[in-house]
């Protein structure tokens, strides 16, 4: 038996905000049809996480086709879905404790793709445990997705989740690897599989709408100290997108502190062939005999 306390408080958050993001997932997929506004959607699962009791761990991406990771719409955004293929991941804490959690809806015609990142979920959450290297986990998800005939994402893991931390270790790789960490009762890691009708790669595009505090310091333009007086002050280290700032001017206060390495910016992530992408994740306290799901629909 392992010495962990999952009655302990930090676990009661990590299950809150759980809970909190698997309603708000839910009714966020139900609102992705055609013509249905990006900010919209957005706006509505960050007010809600908020109406429910919980804060935002990150802005809400909204990936279309081809982007995986780390786009979110606009302030003035006036993009509407289409027939595309919808990857929502969105982010939940409870006093700078995490929950994370991802779903693919499809209004491409591409079922089996996201069936697969899906199937693979399914297979990694079997798998993990107490003792298990992360490598069985990621072995299994390659099974399920070459099994359709597609590839995993493989520069693209799950993760820790720590106190205000949103990517903290171990990473849970998207296949087989020789040897990786073990996990250990009371880790709390998202595991989020990524499939693609491409070669398994994703690069950096050139849009930015996501940032995050990399240092406080002094700088001495006023408007940028005010937006990173308000970073610090709401966000901490956690990730927040310009549209969140006060200021008029966000976009040009965020340039001055990215130069000067105050922030850093997400660019966002694309499949290097422009191939279709789709994603499944949850987030698991991992106890003394398998793993408790945080985020599953109630």
């Amino acid at each position: 038996m392992s010495d962990v306390d999952f009655d302990a408080e930090q676990y009661e958050k990590c299950r809150e905000a759980g809970k909190i993001l698997a309603q708000v997932r839910d009714e966020a997929a139900e609102r992705v049809e055609v013509g249905a506004s990006h900010l919209e959607v957005a706006e509505w699962a960050e007010n809600e996480i908020r109406e429910l009791g919980g804060e935002p761990a990150f802005p809400v991406n909204i990936s279309i086709d081809e982007e995986a990771a780390h786009a979110t719409p606009e302030r003035d955004d006036d993009s509407t879905f289409g027939e595309e293929m919808v990857n929502l991941d969105i982010g939940v804490h409870v006093d700078g404790w995490l929950a994370d959690t991802a779903v693919t809806v499809d209004l491409s015609g591409q079922d089996e793709l996201a069936d697969a990142s899906a199937e693979a979920l399914d297979a990694a959450l079997e798998v993990a445990g107490p003792g298990v290297d992360v490598g069985e986990i990621g072995a299994a998800v390659e099974d399920v997705i070459e099994g359709y005939g597609f590839n995993p994402v493989v520069n693209l893991t799950g993760h820790g989740l720590g106190h205000w931390e949103q990517h903290t270790a171990p990473n849970i790789p998207n296949r087989e690897v020789a040897q990786g960490a073990t996990l250990s009762p009371g880790d709390v890691v998202a595991i989020e599989p990524f499939a693609t009708d491409g070669r398994g790669k994703v690069k950096e595009g050139s849009s930015e709408e996501i940032f995050a505090l990399e240092r406080e310091g002094n700088i001495r333009d006023r408007t940028a100290r005010q937006v990173l007086d308000q970073v610090t002050e709401e966000f901490k280290t956690l990730p927040f997108a310009a549209r969140w700032l006060d200021s008029p001017r966000a976009k040009m206060a965020l340039r001055r502190l990215t130069q000067q390495d105050m922030v850093h910016g997400y660019p966002v992530l694309k499949e290097a062939d422009g191939k279709y992408v789709s994603q499944k994740e949850h987030t698991v306290i991992v106890t003394d005999d398998g793993v408790e799901v945080t985020t599953r629909s109630r």
